[in-house]
C-alpha cells in the first residue's frame, strides 16, 4: 500500500482525498474525503481575475487540509488546479498561496487531463463488471467547465467545455447583482441554448451517442441522485452507483428551476453552497443526457479525485 493525498480544486469546490492505494490489486482504500465550497470561480466568467476573497477562502481551506494531510502521514501529496484557476489573470496569487501552505505546486491541467483523471476515477471500479456495459462516457459537471470522455478500458476521446454550474449561474440567472429567485423561462432557455452550442463543441471530437453507459460525476449530479433516491441526509454509498432514470432527472429539473432560494435550502441533502447554482448544474445534466440519448445515469462518487490518487499509485 501506498499512502497518498490527491487534492482537486475547481471552480467551486476544494476536495482532499487520503488514501492508501495498491496498485496491484487496484484497491483504493480511504483515510479521509472531504469537500469545501470556496467559490474560486466568483466572478472570474465577468472579471478574468480571481477575487480576494475567494482566494482567502481557498486558502483557509488549504490549511485546514495541510493539517490532515500532516496528521495521516501521506508520501506524496498533488494538488490539481481546474477551470478557474486555468481562466484567470492573477493565477499567480494562487500558485503562490498554494505552495506557501502545502508545500506543493498546483498543476493547472488542461481540459483534456481533467477528463483523464475523471475517467481513471470513474469506471476502475466499474470496468470488469457484468451489469455495466461499455464504452463508458464520463461526464463531470463542475463550477466552470464540464468534461466529457468516452471510453472502454482507456480514453478514446475527450473533450471540456465551458459550460458548468457556477459559470451558467454568473452568466445567465443573475440580474442586478441578484440570483434570480426562481429563473424566468427566458432565463432557462439561455442556459439550455448555451448548453446545446457547448454539446455541439462537444461533438466535434467525442461521439457523444455511442456510449453504452453515461457516468455522472461531481456535485450537480451527487445532489440530484441523493434528491432521486429521497434521502434524509448525504449518503454517499447511498449514491455512489445509484443509477438515475432520465425521466427523474428531468422532473427533478423541473422541481429546481421552479422552487425559490428557500425551497431549495430547505431541501435535506442540498449543501448550502449549492443552493444557488443546482438548478443550473441539474439543467445541464438534464441537456446531456436528452442530447446523447441516455435512458439512465449512473451516478459516481469516485471521480477525478481518485484519479490524481491513482497517479500518484503508480
Amino acid at each position: 500500500m501506498k499512502r497518498v493525498a490527491a487534492i482537486d480544486c475547481g471552480t467551486n469546490s476544494i476536495r482532499l482525498l487520503v488514501a492508501d492505494c495498491d496498485p496491484a490489486t487496484g484497491e483504493l482504500k480511504d483515510l479521509d474525503r472531504r469537500m469545501q465550497i470556496v467559490r474560486l470561480g466568483q466572478g472570474v466568467d465577468r472579471t478574468g481575475r480571481l477575487a480576494p476573497e475567494a482566494l482567502e477562502r481557498t486558502f483557509a481551506a488549504c490549511r485546514e487540509y495541510a493539517a490532515v494531510i500532516k496528521g495521516l502521514g501521506a508520501e506524496q501529496v498533488r494538488f490539481v488546479a481546474t477551470s478557474a484557476s486555468r481562466d484567470a489573470e492573477n493565477r499567480d496569487d494562487f500558485v503562490r498561496g498554494v505552495v506557501d501552505i502545502l508545500g506543493v505546486e498546483p498543476e493547472v491541467i488542461t481540459g483534456d487531463q481533467e477528463a483523464e483523471f475523471s475517467f481513471n476515477g470513474a469506471t476502475k471500479e466499474l470496468t470488469g463488471r457484468a451489469d455495466v456495459e461499455r464504452p463508458f462516457l464520463v461526464v463531470d459537471i463542475g463550477g466552470g467547465s464540464t468534461e466529457f470522455v468516452l471510453g472502454a478500458d482507456s480514453v478514446r476521446a475527450a473533450r471540456s467545455v465551458d459550460v458548468g454550474c457556477v459559470r451558467m449561474t454568473e452568466r445567465h440567472l443573475v440580474h442586478q447583482g441578484e440570483i434570480s429567485d426562481p429563473p424566468t423561462e427566458g432565463q432557462i432557455a439561455a442556459i439550455k441554448a448555451d448548453v446545446a452550442t457547448a454539446l455541439d463543441h462537444a461533438e466535434e471530437t467525442v461521439p457523444l451517442r455511442e456510449a453504452a453507459t453515461l457516468v455522472g460525476l461531481a456535485g450537480s449530479v451527487t445532489t440530484v441522485a441523493a434528491i432521486a433516491l429521497g434521502l434524509d441526509r448525504y449518503e454517499s454509498e447511498a449514491i455512489h452507483h445509484s443509477r438515475i432514470s432520465l425521466a427523474t432527472v428531468r422532473e427533478i429539473t423541473g422541481r429546481l428551476v421552479s422552487s425559490t432560494h428557500a425551497e431549495r435550502a430547505a431541501i435535506p441533502v442540498m449543501h448550502p453552497g449549492r443552493v444557488d447554482v443546482i438548478a443550473a448544474g441539474a439543467l445541464v445534466l438534464l441537456s446531456i443526457m436528452e442530447r446523447t440519448g441516455a435512458e439512465e445515469v449512473v451516478v459516481s462518487e469516485h471521480d477525478i479525485l481518485d484519479g490524481i490518487a491513482w497517479s500518484l499509485a503508480g
